[in-house]
């Protein structure tokens, strides 16, 4: 008997799911368990990587069962935009700061889009800029600063 697959789009999100469940079970298992009323640290990401696990194959059935959309071209473009950003990023947030870093990743990434307008993403930059300053910094008191070293901060 030949597996005919009629979505390709749910077979490789199922696929994509079981195998980080699986991941996270696996890595999970170097930590202790403990219980449900004292859990230990590989608790939480082995119930969330099983039901991750389980949800992959459901699609992956589901792959099976039902027609569906095929996957489309990668989107290189957006791919590398967001990946350039997440670099920017990593690279600029401790010597120029949060102000700078979080900004340029909004847009950076926004350009990767096809659907790119610079109104809106400068919006959102701003907006997601001065609410992560105030919740992460001021409120939870992450350890970055808005103004890097390089500013004097």
């Amino acid at each position: 008997m030949k597996l005919a697959f009629r979505s390709s789009k749910d077979l490789w999100s199922g696929l994509i799911f079981a195998a980080v469940g699986l991941a996270a079970v696996i890595l999970g298992r170097e930590y202790g368990m403990g219980t449900a009323n004292r859990m230990g640290p590989a608790y939480f990401p082995t119930v969330l990587g099983t039901l991750l696990a389980v949800i992959g194959l459901v699609m992956i059935v589901r792959a099976l069962l039902t027609t569906g959309e095929g996957v489309g071209k990668l989107a290189w473009r957006g791919l590398a935009m967001v990946l350039a950003a997440v670099l920017l990023f990593s690279a600029l947030v401790q010597g120029a700061g949060l102000l700078i870093a979080l900004p340029l990743l909004v847009l950076v990434s926004a350009l990767g889009s096809t659907l790119f307008k610079p109104v809106p993403a400068i919006l959102l930059a701003i907006g997601m800029t001065i609410f992560s300053s105030l919740v992460f910094i001021k409120g939870l008191g992450v350890p970055l600063r808005n103004i890097g070293t390089w500013f004097g901060g």
